[in-house]
């Protein structure tokens, strides 16, 4: 990319705002949206949106609005009470910054349905912070393998030990129970991209 394109108004930017300074602004804020996940500040990282939204593709799931989010924020850390990211990147378009991290921590409650098994997990994910016209931030867009996370959680249990055997039967039926759950609606069908 030119210099050019990066220190000259950004298009519809704000303000008159360069790109660079827009790009550095975003960025400025998922930064902070991550690292106080990590802490645990969740008034903090609410404050980071107008309308707390949260889409994760893999369970077809959307946790929309305060209640919603504090709810989901709850039940993950619950599950994974040490839960951190390592940003392996952040890249920009025109309406997102795209995070690519890992994610990490230590399946100590349950996760949903699914009962402690102790173990670690390290899941490399993708996430689309994405803006609005008014440079908001209106959504937090979720990729990752479910497959990976779930083989790590219950692949980890020693199936050796017969002390093991009804954990991973518990572990099983949590995960049947996990997989029956309804997709939401509006991840069916999103709106389709108008290309030229």
């Amino acid at each position: 990319m030119s210099t050019e394109e990066t220190t000259g108004p950004a298009p519809d930017a704000p303000a008159g705002r360069t790109l660079a300074e827009l790009r550095a602004a975003r960025q400025k804020l998922v930064l902070d949206h991550f690292h106080d996940e990590v802490r645990q500040e969740w008034d903090d990282v609410l404050a980071t949106f107008p309308h707390p939204h949260y889409e994760l593709i893999p369970t077809m799931t959307v946790h929309d609005g305060d209640s919603a989010v504090r709810g989901y924020y709850h039940s993950t850390r619950r599950a994974f009470p040490d839960q951190d990211h390592e940003i392996i990147a952040l890249r920009h378009s025109d309406d997102a910054v795209i995070a690519e991290f890992w994610l990490l921590g230590t399946h100590l409650g349950p996760l949903g349905a699914i009962p402690p098994t102790g173990s670690r997990f390290r899941v490399r994910m993708t996430a689309y912070f994405i803006f609005d016209a008014d440079e908001q931030l209106v959504c937090e867009r979720v990729y990752f393998d479910s497959l990976t996370l779930l083989k790590q959680l219950i692949g980890g249990l020693d199936l050796k030990s017969p002390k093991n055997w009804l954990l991973a039967a518990r572990c099983l039926r949590g995960l049947l129970k996990e997989a029956g759950s309804t997709p939401d609606p509006g991840l069916l069908d999103p709106p389709r991209a108008v290309l030229d």
